[in-house]
């Protein structure tokens, strides 16, 4: 088995996961009898959480000589809880699990649990460090962590208190980072944080996310594609949208951090856009660039929402044209202050997300759909399976990590179906 990570969450974690690969390998840890297994844990629901637990016990059944590592957001802000657990050997913060040296003299079996932590406080984290990998998705996508932690504090979230405060990887790291993945090959390059339009106020000179971008394409013209992850549209700044109109190497596609489409429950989860800032940038944005395509993160059934606030937030889909939507019923975190408002029957937030999922469904099948005829260029991931631009999966041959121009032939509900009509070298 040697060395086995597995990942819950978001894509920072999975990023991070590629730099634990490297760092515990370089320590040594999985060469002993038995290998070890490292446990990225997520925090942003209950269910993560849960769902770690479970994957925890799993590895021990499944490997009971193996040496178990538990990390990621939920080991930093419940560290005493999982070391608790029995399956468990040693458990590191966020900051700790991307050094070696976290890795060396792990504690012997069944020590007491205070003797398994190594988790120290996120919020005196002050820096974070450009750190490189080499791939995540094999040759064609690389992600680069551009900055970490969040200075906001709204209400349902728990993240803040696992990644720290905001701070910012310095441009010329980034910009060193993302030549040296185009030198290896790399067609595609994605920008990742936890608040990626924070990026730059803690910097000298104060840089922002649309600066970043400008510059990492002005200073790797060899750069096929450059793309966003979650951004929060009310710090879209003016470089930012200069460049969503302007820099075509940019990908037509933004996930947005929407949370709700309500006025009233925007102000209870203490977010800072409106449901008409969101409907304005989203406008705003197809104006600069007309093909540009929207997702977004909608919480179902936050606390005190009623069936007109719901509604709201169904209507926000069709509002911004949505067609991407990851939908979270809401799971109450203990220690944040929505945790403690009145909460919704769990029967009426399940049923909530259900009617989400399917307003998304159908937004993502009429998406597929108007795309049916076009010509595209895909990037190939693996083979047999590409992205377009805009993010748009398909299912079209051609090399992993080359540039297809393909014609849209159909859509199966899942993918767009596509003939190749030209390859570029990524």
């Amino acid at each position: 088995m040697a060395l086995d990570i597995v990942t819950f969450g978001c894509r920072l974690n999975a990023y991070e996961s590629e730099v634990m690969r490297r760092e515990a390998g370089a320590a040594g840890l999985g060469e002993t009898a038995g290998g070890a297994v490292i446990v990225n844990t997520c925090a942003v629901t209950g269910e993560a959480v849960r769902q770690a637990r479970q994957a925890i016990r799993r590895a021990r059944r499944d490997n009971p000589a193996a040496r178990i590592v538990v990390t990621g957001c939920a080991a930093q802000t419940e560290p005493d809880a999982f070391a608790a657990m029995p399956e468990v050997d040693l458990v590191l913060g966020n900051a700790e699990k991307l050094a070696a040296d976290s890795y060396r003299a792990l504690p012997d079996f069944g020590v007491a649990a205070s003797e398994k932590l190594r988790v120290n406080d996120i919020m005196s984290v002050r820096e974070t460090a450009g750190h490189m990998v080499d791939a995540l998705d094999g040759r064609a996508r690389a992600f680069v962590q551009v900055q970490n932690g969040c200075d906001h504090r709204c209400t349902f979230c728990i993240i803040p208190y696992g990644r720290g405060n905001s701070r910012s990887v310095p441009m010329g790291a980034v910009v060193d980072q993302v030549r040296r993945l185009v030198d290896n090959g790399h067609a595609e390059v994605v920008l990742t944080g936890v608040d990626l339009t924070s990026y730059g106020p803690d910097l000298p000179g104060r840089p922002t996310l649309g600066r970043l971008v400008c510059t990492i394409l002005a200073q790797v013209p060899a750069l096929p594609r450059l793309r966003l992850s979650s951004i929060d549209s009310i710090e879209a700044d003016a470089e930012l949208m200069a460049a969503i109109a302007e820099e075509p190497r940019l990908m037509p596609h933004l996930h947005l951090s929407l949370q709700a489409g309500d006025d009233m429950i925007l102000k209870r989860m203490k977010r800072r856009h409106s449901s008409a800032d969101a409907a304005a940038f989203c406008a705003a944005a197809r104006r600069l660039r007309p093909d540009m395509v929207f997702g977004a993160d909608i919480i179902a059934g936050f606390p005190t929402e009623t069936e007109a606030m719901f509604e709201n937030s169904l209507a926000i889909v069709e509002r911004c044209g949505l067609t991407h939507l990851h939908v979270f019923p809401f799971s109450p975190r203990a220690g944040t202050p929505a945790a403690r408002m009145p909460q919704l029957p769990r029967a009426v937030v399940k049923e909530r997300a259900a009617r989400l999922r399917a307003a998304g469904e159908v937004a993502y099948r009429r998406h597929l759909a108007a795309l049916v005829g076009t010509r595209q260029r895909v990037l190939i991931e693996r083979e047999g399976l590409g992205r377009t631009e805009g993010f748009a999966p398909v299912a079209v041959a051609g090399a992993p990590g080359s540039i297809v121009e393909a014609r849209i032939t159909g859509e199966d509900g899942r993918r767009l179906l596509a003939r190749p009509t030209r390859a570029h070298a990524a």
